[in-house]
């Protein structure tokens, strides 16, 4: 057992599946079993309560039966199973070397005369132990993970150790110009952001709550689909290499009804941190399609996956000792569980909340009517960038509940992207789109180039389909399926350069073969 105490992991109750942090100590049984103190007493009263009435004893004595069962005092005489063997073998030789001597067994165990005289001696009081049937522990409807269970690390006892120290921890300006090689743009999110990510890991980092405690910077993104939103978080957890949970609120229920407990998003980051629990508490968790858990309006139902999750999802943003599920989305008896502080763990929001740009409108319009300073009621109805100017009360008019949104100070708007955006993300970032196409033609030994007037046809094409980024890469693909087909046939090829023109279906695209270049 020392062995597995230095291993650093905890072990887990085989009934309840919770870690010995939680359950309390735990009574190690036979068969590499681990019993905790609250099922070791539930058994008890299940055998107790078939047992009862069988030999009038009274009570048993539990502790006498558990010490009877430790490993340390369980004792077997080495003869015995020799002994019982041989009796075994000599009743078997026996009855080979005389088959009536065998009829004659056969006959006294079948009289019936005898079957009474027995039944009528076992009844006699104190005549041996009275025949009980113990329970199998098989048969009981409870998990006891005799193979394969899963084990959470234990918290390291003593000082607290950051998972960046601050010397480690770049400036925001570093953070950003790391951000700038992926992302197009956005230059205002990825400021707000670089500042809210150095002073929160500085913040676990310095751990110094004495005289002033420094709360956490939560953020709430808002933009439309496509711009960038779960990127930029998928970035920023790279760059400063910590644990990251991705998870979508759109599954989150109330708890006790079907689809994930709140409690699952820790439980995702807990396993991307490889159930180290200290490095879980120091990570990040995006939780995107927030807008998706706004309240319903004009409902008489009950809002199972709206406000209730909002409220249910208050502690974990504040910071709570939160007991986790691992490697499942509910807690239930068959699944371990341990406790996760969430003090530490930035809570990183992002919806494109759809029909807040009217709440806006309508809010900046209060003040438009008819005389000389009057502003004009249609003034804001063509700005293209109407969600920079998002206030609080705008998210609490959408749906998000007043509680919700105070536990997330830091909010940032994502503009949506233009046609000239759309044409930088196609080349410019460190894993664009078409760098990616060039690198698999140059396995081939394939140049591929594109014109400047085909990414303007490309982009203007995403544009209308209005789903961001993501329409680029599918209607690339669209065009590039004939060119990555027909290439590898002929070794000649050298450059292959994409024109407006095959773009558009009016011509072929422009090849050079090799040595003409």
């Amino acid at each position: 057992m020392s062995d597995q105490n230095n291993s650093g992991y905890e072990e887990i109750c085989s009934i309840c599946r919770r870690p010995e942090s939680v359950a309390g100590k735990l009574v190690r049984m036979p068969m590499n079993m681990y019993i905790c103190p609250q099922c070791m007493d539930k058994m008890s009263d299940m055998i107790d309560a078939q047992m009862g009435g069988m030999n009038g004893a009274g009570a048993i004595d539990w502790s006498k039966v558990m010490n009877m069962y430790n490993p340390a005092n369980f004792q077997m005489d080495p003869n015995m199973f020799q002994q019982s063997m041989s009796n075994e073998e000599t009743e078997q030789e026996k009855k080979e070397a005389d088959p009536a001597e065998g009829e004659k067994d056969l006959k006294k165990t079948e009289d019936p005369e005898k079957k009474e005289e027995g039944k009528e001696e076992s009844k006699k009081p104190g005549n041996g132990i009275p025949k009980v049937s113990f329970v199998n522990l098989a048969d009981l409807p409870f998990d006891f993970g005799f193979g394969g269970r899963q084990k959470v690390k234990k918290k390291e006892k003593g000082e607290h150790k950051p998972l960046i120290e601050l010397k480690d921890i770049p400036a925001p300006h570093k953070i950003k110009a790391m951000l700038d090689e992926y992302v197009v743009g956005q230059e205002k999110a990825k400021k707000i952001m670089s500042v809210a990510v150095y002073n929160h890991y500085k913040r676990i980092a310095t751990n110094t709550m004495d005289e002033i405690e420094i709360e956490k910077s939560n953020m709430l993104m808002l933009g439309p689909t496509g711009c960038g939103k779960t990127f930029l978080v998928q970035t920023l957890a790279r760059i400063l290499n910590v644990p990251l949970a991705i998870t979508d609120a759109t599954s989150l229920t109330e708890a006790g009804y079907i689809g994930d407990d709140i409690e699952s998003v820790v439980s995702k980051l807990l396993a991307a941190a490889g159930n180290d629990v200290d490095k879980a508490e120091q990570g990040i968790i995006y939780i995107d399609e927030i807008d998706k858990i706004a309240k319903k309006q004009n409902t008489n139902s009950r809002d199972v996956s709206g406000e209730s999750v909002q409220q249910g999802m208050l502690k974990l943003l504040e910071g709570a000792d939160i007991e986790v599920p691992i490697g499942a989305s509910s807690k239930n008896a068959m699944v371990p569980t341990t406790t996760v502080n969430t003090r530490n763990i930035l809570f990183i929001c992002g919806g494109a909340f759809p029909g807040i740009e009217e709440i806006i409108k309508n809010r900046l319009n209060k003040s438009g009517g008819i005389g000389f300073h009057a502003e004009l009621s249609d003034k804001n109805d063509q700005n293209k960038k109407i969600m920079q100017k998002v206030e609080t009360e705008d998210i609490r008019k959408f749906g998000m509940i007043p509680e919700f949104v105070g536990r997330l100070p830091m909010i940032c708007t994502l503009e949506g992207l233009d046609q000239e955006m759309m044409v930088r993300i196609l080349k410019e970032p460190k894993n664009a789109i078409l760098k990616q196409y060039q690198k698999l033609l140059e396995l081939d030994e394939v140049k591929l180039l594109f014109a400047d007037d085909a990414l303007e046809l490309i982009a203007e094409k995403a544009i209308k389909k209005e789903t961001g980024a993501r329409a680029l890469r599918s209607i690339l693909d669209e065009y590039m399926v004939d060119i990555m087909y027909e290439i590898p046939k002929d070794d000649n090829i050298g450059t292959v350069t994409i024109t407006r023109d095959y773009l558009e279906g009016k011509g072929a695209p422009e090849i050079v073969v090799r040595g003409a270049e």
